[in-house]
């Protein structure tokens, strides 16, 4: 049955698109194989024994990095899912060889990227194949996050970084990285790791939002009482701008925390965030949006394409899981729609690899702006793989 989910995507979205949109999507899908197995020999290239995985393109070369990266489990994720969706053993191998040079990862307890890094990477490998030592790393990988955890807090730290300017920061990011704990609390009965996930995602709750449901990237505690010091927007405009990448993450957060939990507060929360992001007045007609939603010079501002792509994913789980359903399925078709156009979607040949353009990292601190970033491609996939699990 996999050989035909690609197909499937076509006949399903080319039934309720436009004739471009359509267009854009059945020569993505049909060229998804070959675009990828250019990017596979262009990384595999680009590879030495330190330099893993690709994260960007910059000053026309490809960026690659270290296991310790935040982003360097999200290119073996994308083979993951081209294996899933076409069950050829080509993608198999490929993911396999970029994802065994992360495993020295289950031991840094010195990030809270585990689960960006591990669950997208080993994570997929243990689901499609099940085999016994992948499932012994993703658990080592959890019980080094859990030792971030503060129950003062009640939050996981984020970054040891910038200590003359936080005490104990946690970005709004992390709510990415409690899918891998849930797991874990599942595969081991240890129910520890659910609880440090449910108490993090509600101490988020209560503390990163502002009354309209955008939310603040940093929040400071003092880590000896668990009251909050500061609280920042890093890589945002202002600290009370709304950082695009930001709001996609905390959709993305809390909805996959309902999906595990049940627990409906959470569902009112993530769909508080949608409404949030989906209303804004900032946000383009083609619902791909700027870097962030309050940045002074639009609309000649940069996207952020992997705002977008997350977003989308997020919207399509999201629609499995609300009465509003149909809305939020109709927001990530356009989005979709919007990512496969020539306007975001690239010939990997003339992007280094890489399938989408117009990401951006951080523009304050002239970082990453107008360039493609491999966790874009990442969630661009795993929303037409949503898409597909909706069409069956």
């Amino acid at each position: 049955m996999k050989q035909f989910l690609l197909f499937i995507l076509i006949v399903f979205l080319g039934s309720c698109s436009s004739n471009n949109a359509s267009t854009s999507i059945n020569a993505f899908i049909k060229n998804a194989d070959s675009a990828l197995k250019y990017s596979v020999e262009a990384f595999s290239q680009a590879k030495t024994n330190d330099l893993v995985s690709p994260r960007t393109a910059e000053n026309n070369s490809i960026v690659m990095v270290k296991p310790q990266d935040w982003t360097s489990g999200f290119f073996p994720g994308e083979l993951w899912i081209m294996y899933e969706l076409t069950g050829n053993d080509y993608w198999k191998a490929k993911a396999t060889d970029f994802t065994l040079p992360l495993e020295n990862e289950k031991w840094n307890g010195k990030t809270h990227d585990m689960g960006f890094k591990m669950f997208c990477s080993y994570g997929k490998a243990w689901k499609n194949t099940n085999e016994q030592a992948y499932q012994s790393i993703l658990i080592q990988s959890a019980k080094t996050l859990a030792t971030r955890f503060n129950p003062t807090v009640g939050c996981i730290r984020s970054w040891d970084h910038n200590a003359d300017k936080w005490d104990y920061p946690v970005i709004i990011d992390n709510m990415m990285n409690l899918e891998l704990l849930f797991w874990a609390a599942r595969e081991t009965g240890n129910q520890l790791y659910r609880n440090i996930a449910i108490t993090h995602a509600e101490t988020t709750m209560k503390n990163h939002f502002r009354d309209d449901y955008s939310c603040y990237h940093v929040v400071d505690y003092n880590p000896a009482n668990g009251e909050v010091e500061n609280k920042n927007t890093h890589q945002g405009y202002s600290h009370e701008s709304a950082w695009s990448r930001g709001q996609a993450w905390a959709l993305y957060g809390y909805a996959m925390v309902f999906r595990e939990t049940g627990m409906k507060k959470f569902l009112l929360h993530a769909e508080k965030i949608a409404a949030y992001f989906l209303n804004h007045p900032n946000l383009p007609e083609h619902k791909i949006p700027y870097w962030d939603f309050d940045a002074p010079q639009l609309p000649n501002e940069p996207y952020d394409a992997s705002a977008g792509a997350i977003a989308a994913s997020a919207l399509y789980e999201l629609s499995t899981l609300s009465a509003n359903g149909d809305l939020y399925q109709k927001a990530a078709d356009q989005m979709l729609k919007t990512l496969l156009s020539p306007d975001f979607l690239a010939d990997t040949k003339n992007n280094h690899g890489f399938l989408l353009k117009h990401s951006t990292g951080s523009k304050p601190h002239q970082s990453e702006i107008d360039v493609p970033l491999v966790y874009a491609d990442y969630y661009l996939l795993e929303a037409i793989q949503r898409k597909i699990k909706l069409s069956e």
